[in-house]
């Protein structure tokens, strides 16, 4: 059996759409898309790390430093290893206003964390583990998280372009979410119901595609 690694933030977590600051829910573990995933691929074990608020290579001064996912990948891989592949979907933690990154640079955050896994060797036998590199979908600003990803909006919706010519210069598989599904628009940046199913059928799509093994 094969191991995916699920290397997000809180959309992989699973966190239900805040209708007010503060509140949190998860989605129930078979609800996810990351529980419909792995029962999607039932050759391959999935382990999902999302953690809420995760960037990809910032200190967040406000959340938290541990909060930055350039940190915690190295321990995860070798939590985890041997994993064959690494499903990476960051960086709309990034466009939180207190940031200050443009989509390019956000998608040069992402290609340093494939970097990451590629030098690794935390694959079988020590090789790379193989990457998909995922473009989130474009947010909007609305609802209780609106400040705080004040100017963000405009920003991820260059991501995709930006993300997919990372995945190129460094030679991994890509996909846009943003094909998929789009952000509720209750808060404009977590995912609702509807979307659970829909990404992890094209989730499993891709990772039979492009690792068929």
């Amino acid at each position: 059996m094969r191991t995916l690694l699920l290397f997000g933030d809180s959309n992989t977590h699973g966190t239900v759409p805040l209708p007010d600051f503060g509140q949190s829910a998860r989605y129930g573990r078979d609800e996810r898309w990351a529980g419909r995933l792995a029962r999607l691929l039932p050759d391959w074990e999935v382990i999902a790390e999302g953690h809420p608020g995760r960037t990809t290579l910032h200190d967040d001064p406000v959340e938290g430093a541990h909060r930055n996912g350039l940190t915690v990948l190295p321990a995860l891989l070798e939590s985890h290893k041997p994993v064959d592949v690494v499903l990476v979907m960051l960086g709309t933690n990034d466009l939180k206003e207190r940031f200050s990154v443009n989509a390019g640079d956000i998608a040069l955050s992402l290609e340093r964390l494939v970097r990451v896994i590629r030098a690794s060797e935390a694959g079988p036998d020590g090789a790379a583990p193989g990457v998909l590199l995922v473009a989130p979908p474009p947010i909007q600003e609305v609802g209780c998280l609106a400040g705080m990803f004040a100017g963000g909006a405009a920003k991820s919706r260059a991501l995709a372009a930006e993300v997919q010519s990372a995945a190129a210069r460094v030679g991994v598989a890509f996909m846009d979410a943003g094909a998929v599904v789009q952000v509720s628009p209750i808060d404009g940046i977590h995912y609702g119901p509807e979307a659970n199913p829909a990404l992890a059928e094209a989730f499993a799509v891709a990772i039979r595609q492009d690792f068929p093994g």
